[in-house]
Parts: C-alpha cells; sequence; structure tokens
C-alpha cells in the first residue's frame, strides 16, 4: 500500500490500532520515550539510547500480543511515527473517542 499523506495513512493506522488496549499501550510507549529523551538531555546522555527501544518495544509488543498484526511502522516507518504523536496528543486531550466514532462514521471502521 502506498500513502501520500498522513491524512490518507492516518484511517490506516487507526485499523491497526483498533483495540483500546493496543493504543494504551502505545500511549505509555510514547510517553515513556519522550521522559527518556527529556532525562538523556538534562541528566544522562546515554539514556537516548532507551528511547527507541522503549518506545518501540513497548509499541511492537501491543501489535503482536494483544492486536495480533504487524507493526505499521514496518512499511510506514515515517508515517507511523507522525500518527503515533497524533494519536499520542488525541489520547492526552481526551479527544481519542471522537476521532475513532468520526473516522467510523466516514470509513465504516469497526473501532472499539
Amino acid at each position: 500500500m502506498s500513502f501520500k499523506s498522513m491524512e490518507e495513512f492516518w484511517p490506516f493506522y487507526l485499523k491497526q490500532h483498533s483495540k483500546p488496549a493496543t493504543r494504551r499501550w502505545h500511549f505509555a510507549s510514547t510517553l515513556t520515550s519522550i521522559l527518556c529523551l527529556i532525562y538523556a538531555v538534562w541528566f544522562k546522555w546515554w539514556f537516548v539510547f532507551l528511547v527507541p527501544l522503549l518506545g518501540y518495544g513497548m509499541a511492537w509488543y501491543s501489535h503482536f500480543y494483544v492486536e495480533g498484526n504487524k507493526p505499521a511502522t514496518f512499511g510506514h516507518p515515517v508515517w507511523s511515527l507522525l500518527c503515533d504523536y497524533k494519536m499520542f496528543g488525541l489520547m492526552l486531550t481526551g479527544q481519542m473517542d471522537r476521532e475513532i466514532k468520526r473516522l467510523g462514521k466516514r470509513h465504516g471502521m469497526q473501532l472499539t
């Protein structure tokens, strides 16, 4: 599959994250990677190596053991990273449920 924009990729991304537990794992992994990056900048530089390890590790766990699919990162690394942060922001501000309902109506998706 080829995507020309993030708006085009976003519905595909959400289908890959259809279960609430998968989205929660992604939220935790994104938050952990951000905190590791901040810690690396302010205290111990070598923590920067934990950023991708923790960020991707927890998220990939959710794909393999919760969602039962292959991470979108494997085929679309840039779009996937951008959408990870978009989903994180929507969850942080309490707008994720509204976005799921909006896309469900628009694209006929079954997200929980």
